[in-house]
């Protein structure tokens, strides 16, 4: 029986989207919930995962194609059995020897190091931290105390408030020391590890673990290598390794069943224990575990910033709504051209950009901010764009957006989210911006209340486009209808500035030739 692969069902601000990355070739074995291909959209990636065990057939999407929601982009032939079990065969019949060689670095490991290290150490420091940012936590060591690296391998990642800074190996060596464990505050220079230059060092499966822990490591390996990233993420969230959880699922993989099965156990174990040592205690029944873990840096800004907006300024919102069948008509018109000449699609976020860059020049109060008892009025267009990560919400700015044309917008916006995703913005590429947008349509919110992106004076927030019934010079028709929604500071903008401010973009977008004839 085959099943088709589908690109799920992309929300109504989103037209289309692009194929990114095939995990799987055409004759693979998949395993239900794994991850089989990422399409990304104007704002997020999603991941379709396989809905059963069987083979990959044909694949009729390739990578960089732009696709639709629920276009058929590939299939699966349920319960063959194809390419990748027999890679798994090779990797099993690999092992023995892989195994005999290890067992002979082990034996030499301590003459190796002897004669092959150079003396040398190498400090592994902080990296210089700019001026606003005083310290940094430990966010995550790659590897442990006594394993090999490589010149130019990540081995930390530390967190500032609100970018990632890898440090990479100077040299190829052993990482010999690690002074600072995960969580830990770090300041600019400060040295957090040591290398031993030109020495050889070990990885954790070799000298931590027995023969025998060996070869369930590796299968523990090959589990959590295999599983799908929603697999994954339960498996974060519940503190959990994939070798801790037996996998059911083909060829010993993990499904989400199996992790909420062992969190159940696990948790009934331990609501156990606590009654039997605490005399006296009523009994609790059902899954009530929970989890505590500290907040990230980044996450404790975001938190901070958005409490001292609420308490710090006058914030108002005011909504208005727009029908969204021009802009959509057309896309639909010149997509294909668009595309062919700038290499990049024709999304929704550049005319918001373009149509909210017209209504400042209109309105340079909502352009402005509050410095003591000043108003600053900014001459120039920087758009800071929320963009939603793995780690949190951030606000990367899009500079001069009066001076791009829609694709170099596009093309600008793009370039943010994927960074944004991969954790790889620079703190330039954060800081600044005179004003927000911020686009919750892409998750379905019909209606939200934005809050303001401090020092900026006013935020707009885009919602899902949804079809209504509306009244058309006497007559219901139905029109993709999206709410506006314009949250300011009272403080230096009146009412009478953010409705003219609102009103101006939604005529803008309403009618977008008024964005070529500046009128």
């Amino acid at each position: 029986m085959a099943i088709e692969i589908k690109v799920p069902e992309l929300p109504e601000s989103v037209a289309d989207g692009t194929i990114a990355t095939w995990h799987v070739k055409e004759g693979d074995t998949v395993s239900r919930d794994q991850n089989l291909v990422d399409i990304e959209t104007d704002k997020v990636v999603l991941e379709v995962v396989a809905e059963a065990d069987g083979v990959i057939g044909k694949i009729s999407a390739q990578e960089g194609d732009t696709v639709s929601g629920q276009q058929t982009i590939g299939s699966i032939e349920e319960g063959g059995s194809g390419s990748s079990s027999s890679k798994d065969d090779d990797k099993s019949d690999d092992k023995a020897e892989e195994k005999k060689e290890s067992e002979k670095t082990e034996s030499k490991s301590e003459e190796k190091s002897s004669s092959k290290g150079s003396g040398k150490t190498i400090e592994v420091k902080v990296p210089e931290l700019p001026e606003s940012v005083s310290e940094a936590t430990i966010a995550t060591w790659h590897v442990k105390a006594g394993e090999s690296v490589t010149r130019d391998q990540n081995l930390v990642d530390i967190e500032t408030d609100k970018v990632v800074l890898e440090v990479v190996a100077e040299a190829d060596g052993k990482l010999a020391e690690i002074l600072h464990d995960e969580g830990a505050n770090v300041s600019a220079q400060e040295v957090i590890g040591k290398i031993a230059e030109g020495a050889s060092g070990s990885s954790s499966s070799s000298e931590e673990k027995s023969s025998s822990e060996e070869s369930s490591s590796d299968s523990g390996k090959d589990a959590s290598d295999a599983v799908s990233p929603s697999v994954r993420r339960l498996l974060g969230e519940h503190g959990l390794n994939a070798s801790d959880v037996k996998g059911t699922g083909k060829d010993g993989r993990i499904t989400k069943e199996d992790v909420e099965k062992h969190v159940k156990s696990k948790g009934s174990s331990e609501k156990k224990s606590e009654s039997s040592s605490q005399s006296g205690a009523p009994a609790v029944s059902g899954d009530r575990t929970q989890k505590r873990v500290p907040m990230t840096r980044l996450r404790k800004t975001i938190a901070k910033r958005l409490l001292d907006a609420k308490n710090s300024t006058a914030m108002l919102t005011t909504f208005n709504e727009v029908n969204m069948a021009p802009i959509m008509t057309l896309r639909k018109t010149y997509q294909k051209e668009f595309e062919e000449r700038h290499g990049i699609r024709l999304g929704f976020m550049s005319f918001y950009v373009k149509a909210v860059v017209e209504a400042l020049k209109r309105f340079p109060e909502v352009n402005a901010s509050i410095d003591g008892d000043d108003i600053v009025y900014h001459n120039y267009f920087d758009v800071s764009i929320a963009v939603s990560t793995p780690r949190g919400l951030v606000t990367p700015v899009l500079r001069d957006c009066d001076k791009l044309s829609l694709a170099e917008i596009e093309a600008g916006i793009k370039e943010l989210a994927i960074k944004g995703r991969d954790g790889k913005l620079t703190l330039d590429e954060m800081q600044g911006g005179n004003f927000t947008i911020t686009n919750g349509g892409v998750f379905g919110s019909l209606l939200s209340t934005p809050i303001l992106n401090p020092p900026q004076s006013a935020i707009l927030g885009m919602h899902k486009i949804q079809d209504r019934p509306m009244a058309v010079d006497g007559k219901v028709e139905i029109l993709p209808m999206m709410y506006l929604a314009l949250s300011y500071d009272h403080r230096i903008i009146d009412g009478k500035e953010s409705v003219g401010f609102l009103v101006t973009v939604k005529n803008l977008l309403e009618d977008p030739q008024r964005l070529l004839l500046d009128i």
